[in-house]
């Protein structure tokens, strides 16, 4: 069943070239950034350009909640009248995050540290991830967590009435759970440190900087480590939101795998931190340039051109890239299925933790169409044989992850058989406008309970 209603089953089929421009949503890690500093800031900030889906809305709710005013202006832009660094209030109700383990993780870390509480929840697939990895750090502040067995929500934070400031080793490349401990860390006296073994997404140190709030960086060959100074007084902001690059990775990839196609992404976020998938398609022979680079609010942008790509060789992913392309393993293991030999993805049991466990979805799924998948706790490894390989035929799971189904959405746009899904309702936690722009470039998918 999707998470916001009964389940939409949809089918994709063999396409002709795909062709246009595809203008994808927003940034979601920034969408959900913005909202939150938005709100521990004081005064307005003004934000163009946020990610509409159903995953940043249910931020921008719990920040409501939290006594911060959130205002759509329409067409994109949204104001933030914040509450400032410590001056969330208790919510009345249950706080709802729905699908995303980015909004829930992060908004604890945001009131951990404020003398309140709050109970979060969300929808079967986001009940059913570990909380532990926030919770335990979190605790160090002076935080009291209470949920379900083996950490899951629904669950209740109890923040610290006299928080300490703390030095925290995440024990996992995890951008979540830095976040979640920076967070924190700002209503807390003194200095905050976390200490990252591998670097991982760093949108919310670009963001803090950018509100005003205290922080370095050192790197060396062993840590990146980040010093934040507690308790600033944040400066409201106005952000111009990047296209996000893990919505372009489904066009792009699309036209990688289709005859004929040639299409147009323009303002994407190339942040180093997260275009890992777009290096590694290079690496494999995608005809994927960048065009008219640029910076924009900080953050490294371009227009990505993507053409059909009968080349393409299986290659070993370099396992200390993951963390800059974790949500984009999925769509890559479809492109894999289309090149010339095995592509090996080493480094990844990250994934077995996200909306679902993304190894066995896709793994299943790509078996399902014909495709050879062999799978480790750790790796997973795609045995590709080439251009008009794939059967198709099958119909996959999508376990209530977005990113599973769009992956095999475009899986069947290259197959020789459709490729349906169970349930394409998630879709629009992250990406609500997919079928419409998908469609508009070529693609044939369709709702099957029309």
């Amino acid at each position: 069943m999707s998470s916001h209603g009964d389940p939409i089953p949809m089918t994709s089929s063999k396409s002709g070239p795909l062709s246009g421009t595809a203008n994808v949503p927003g940034d979601k890690s920034i969408s959900h950034r913005s909202l939150i500093l938005g709100a521990l800031s004081v005064g307005e900030t003004r934000v163009s350009g946020l990610l509409e889906g159903q995953d940043v809305l249910d931020t921008g709710r719990a920040m409501q909640a939290f006594g911060a005013d959130v205002i759509n202006n329409g067409n994109g832009d949204w104001s933030v009248h914040g509450v400032g660094v410590g001056g969330f209030a208790e919510p009345d109700q249950v706080i709802d995050c729905g699908n995303s383990g980015t909004g829930v993780r992060l908004i604890m870390g945001a009131m951990a540290t404020s003398p309140i509480s709050a109970t979060f929840t969300g929808d079967a697939s986001l009940n059913g991830r570990p909380m532990g990895r926030i919770t335990d750090p979190l605790a160090l502040f002076g935080t009291q967590a209470c949920g379900r067995q083996g950490g899951q929500l629904p669950m209740t934070l109890i923040g610290a009435a006299d928080p300490v400031p703390v030095r925290y080793t995440v024990p996992m490349p995890s951008a979540q759970v830095k976040s979640a401990v920076l967070l924190a860390g700002l209503n807390a006296p003194g200095e905050t440190v976390v200490i990252e073994k591998e670097a991982t997404r760093d949108h919310t140190e670009r963001m803090l900087a950018g509100f005003g709030a205290k922080l370095s960086i050192e790197t060396s060959d062993e840590d990146r480590i980040i010093t934040l100074t507690g308790q600033p007084e944040l400066t409201p902001q106005t952000i111009v939101v990047p296209r996000d690059p893990s919505s372009a990775a489904f066009p792009v990839c699309a036209a990688l795998i289709v005859e004929g196609s040639d299409v147009l992404v323009p303002n994407i976020g190339l942040n180093p931190t997260r275009a890992g998938l777009f290096t590694t398609l290079r690496e494999m022979g995608a005809n994927l340039t960048y065009e008219n680079e640029r910076e924009e609010g900080g953050e490294p942008v371009a227009d990505l051109r993507a053409k059909f790509s009968p080349d393409m060789q299986g290659i070993d992913v370099p396992p200390d890239r993951a963390a800059s392309m974790i949500d984009e393993y999925p769509i890559l293991s479809v492109v894999a299925s289309f090149a010339r030999g095995k592509t090996y993805m080493a480094g990844v049991k990250e994934l077995r933790v996200k909306e679902s466990d993304r190894i066995d979805a896709m793994a299943v799924g790509l078996r399902a169409n014909g495709v050879k998948v062999d799978e480790t706790e750790d790796s997973w490894t795609v045995h590709g044989e080439g251009p008009g390989s794939v059967a198709g035929g099958g119909t996959c799971a999508t376990h209530l992850d977005h990113r599973i189904a769009m992956s095999f959405m475009c899986l069947g746009m290259a197959t020789a058989k459709p490729v349906k899904i169970d349930d394409g309702g998630a879709i629009a936690t992250s990406f609500p406008i997919f079928e419409g722009l998908m469609s508009e470039l070529g693609a044939a998918i369709r709702r099957d309970n029309r």
